[in-house]
Parts: structure tokens; sequence; C-alpha cells
């Protein structure tokens, strides 16, 4: 499953912050002013709450996986007998230089 980026970050600050913060808030005013349905409320949000972290979960994990992602390799090469190395750049397409705001690289470890 793939969220866009807006949807994902949207729904983790609810997952995150607003859904344990107004569940725990009901269930404080409840019990302070008698408010009804404390549990099931409580029960309510905590169930929502873990649903989102396994969508989320499932999205990061797929994102994480998705080979797609990447602008291209970066690969250190370090040069036999010299102090200098190298950097080995592949896959980029020279034209993403003038459309895109930043460049996402994965890191292949050298051979050995």
């Amino acid at each position: 499953m793939k969220l866009s980026n807006g949807t994902y970050d949207v729904l983790k600050n609810l997952a995150q912050i607003w859904l344990p913060a107004a569940g725990t808030l009901y269930a404080g005013l409840a019990v302070i002013w008698g408010l009804p349905a404390a549990e099931q409320v409580g029960g309510t949000v905590l169930a929502v709450d873990t649903f989102l972290g396994v969508i989320l979960g499932i999205s990061s994990s797929s994102y994480k996986n998705d080979p797609n992602r990447f602008d291209g390799t970066f690969q250190w090469v370090q040069n036999e007998g010299d102090e200098a190395s190298s950097l080995k750049l592949s896959s980029i397409n020279p034209q993403s230089l003038y459309t895109q705001n930043t460049l996402t690289f994965k890191l292949v470890q050298p051979p050995k």
C-alpha cells in the first residue's frame, strides 16, 4: 500500500499525536466530570489508532523496499595506495538535475 507523502504525514500526525491526546483528554474528563461512555470512547480511539499504526507501518515498509524511490546509487571507492577516494554515481537521469530540488541515492557497498 502506497500513500502520498502528504497523506502519510497527516495520518502519522493523527496517529502519534491527536488521537492519543484526544482519547486521553476524554478519558480524564469523563472520570472528573462523569461524562458518559469513557471506556467505549477510549477503546474506540485506541482501536482506530492501532489500525492507523498498522496501515502506516505497511506503507512505510512498502516505501523503504521500493527501488524506484532512488535517483541513483552512491558508492565510495577507495583508490589503492592513494589517500584520495572517489564517488561513483550511477542510474541518474541528468535531466532530473534541472527539475528536482533534491536527489536521493541508495548507498551501495563496494565489492570486497
